[in-house]
């Protein structure tokens, strides 16, 4: 199973921010596990911390800002998508301002000083949510929309359309995650003239020049407001009646932008808060509907907190019922595991078919057969029994005896026909010959029953 991973060490990057040309530093700081990101603002008093999830979003109309309370922390995009890229789970991040750097405007500093410190496995077992059904968002009023399908790891296809000759309709695909830095890294944001003028009119883009993003000029304006344009990003006046790109950078693909659209969804999707395996696909995508399918998919994930695991019928069980009758004692119509299909070096996933040819039926209930709650007990000990034992050079011979059940919970009923999947980890080391560990029942998706026990093994006689 995968682990998360922080930062091995510390680094800082230095820069101005993009709306208000402040001189900042963001350090990034490794973390322990299951402490997910977290933005602190150092230069306030207290250095009060803001947890970078969906929820804290409360503004969009300009990159994605963060608050706690009155604390905020603006253009965060951009590292969160190098972080969430880089497989990395747990950060904690420390700005000496009201915004992260804003850099060249892409990613490409942040991953390049992640692989310079470097990434660490911790303990704890990557959290990744994985998509079994479409989920979908859409924005009737802008025509965007964000679909997440089910696939075999996380990947990404963003479609922009502008109403402008030099950027129309664009696309881009990242098909694995571990291509971000070659594919998406280097993507610059990028902005139309006609959107800069009133900005820096208000005062709103204060540290934006032509470093730092991609200037698009397709609708000509009078050559005076060019120039004071011009002027206010300290670079060389232009003729007016020249239509482009106002950078002297070259594009770095032919559909930056698009990429750009690429680096931005996975920023805003880091704050989901835990990894996605699944595929999505963006339509005119933009930080406002990012962070309401961000949002989304926080609340679909609270109502499968604990996803069952995959089972596919098709593939080779690890254990099958003469191995597993090779390891347990038990027997018709006490052995209640059938096949084990997943076995980690902390967790187990074995399979119960429930028939209705099993002969508590008879009597619970003769009109209304339901499997006794004990007996889903004893099929996740007897799953949990096999995981211990396959610690054990030689399993055959030992058993596992029960010595504490607690925390049990049934939710749903099992009948005959259904497939008991169970999966049992453990909470705790084993030590001196004890076993603590957590198991669920489910049928399907559903959680049906869970339990916390203890069990001894003992040497057979």
């Amino acid at each position: 199973m995968a682990k998360q991973k922080t930062l091995k060490g510390s680094f800082s990057l230095f820069g101005k921010g993009l709306h208000t040309g402040l001189s900042l530093t963001a350090t990034l700081n490794p973390a322990p596990e299951n402490h997910g990101y977290k933005i602190q603002r150092i230069d306030l008093e207290g250095e009060p911390i803001i947890e970078a999830i969906a929820e804290n979003v409360v503004d969009t109309s300009r990159g994605t800002v963060i608050a706690k309370g009155d604390v905020r922390v603006s253009t965060i995009e951009h590292c969160m998508a190098a972080l969430y890229a880089m497989g990395i789970d747990n950060c904690l991040i420390q700005v000496n301002g009201p915004e992260i750097p804003i850099l060249d405007g892409s990613s490409r500093n942040f991953v390049d000083s992640i692989k310079r410190v470097g990434v660490v496995e911790q303990n704890a077992p990557k959290n990744e949510y994985v998509i079994k059904h479409k989920i979908e968002f859409r924005d009737e009023s802008t025509g965007s929309s964000i679909i997440i399908l089910p696939d075999e790891h996380f990947s990404i296809t963003a479609m922009i359309s502008f109403d402008s000759q030099f950027l129309n309709s664009q696309f881009a695909t990242l098909e694995n995650i571990q291509d971000f830095e070659k594919e998406v890294a280097d993507a610059r944001t990028f902005v139309f003239v006609r959107e800069i003028v009133p900005l820096l009119q208000a005062g709103l883009i204060k540290g934006g020049d032509l470093d730092n993003a991609i200037v698009i000029y397709e609708h000509q304006v009078s050559q005076e407001a060019l120039d004071t344009l011009a002027d206010s990003m300290g670079v060389a006046h232009r003729d007016a009646t020249k239509l482009g790109y106002l950078n002297e950078k070259p594009l770095v693909w032919r559909n930056e932008p698009a990429r750009h659209k690429l680096l931005d969804i996975i920023g805003d999707m880091a704050l989901i808060g835990r990894p996605i395996r699944g595929r999505i696909i963006a339509t005119r995508p933009g930080h406002t509907i990012n962070n309401k399918f961000a949002r989304q998919m926080r609340k679909e994930i609270r109502k499968h907190e604990v996803q069952s695991p995959e089972y596919n019928p098709n593939e080779e069980p690890i254990l099958d019922v003469n191995r597993i009758r090779d390891l347990l004692p038990h027997r018709y119509p006490m052995q209640l595991v059938d096949k084990v299909t997943e076995l980690g070096s902390n967790y187990i996933v074995g399979l119960k078919n429930v028939t209705g040819n099993e002969e508590y039926f008879q009597g619970h209930f003769p009109q209304e057969p339901v499997m006794p709650g004990v007996l889903q007990i004893e099929a996740m000990a007897q799953t949990g029994g096999l995981l211990v034992l396959n610690t054990l050079e030689e399993p055959e011979r030992y058993s596992t005896y029960f010595m504490r059940i607690n925390n049990v919970t049934f939710r749903k009923k099992v009948v005959p026909g259904d497939t008991l999947i169970m999966r049992v980890e453990f909470v705790t080391p084993i030590r001196h010959g004890i076993a603590t560990m957590h198991g669920f029942c489910f049928v399907g998706e559903t959680i049906v029953s869970e339990v916390t026990f203890t069990a001894q093994i003992v040497k057979n006689k």
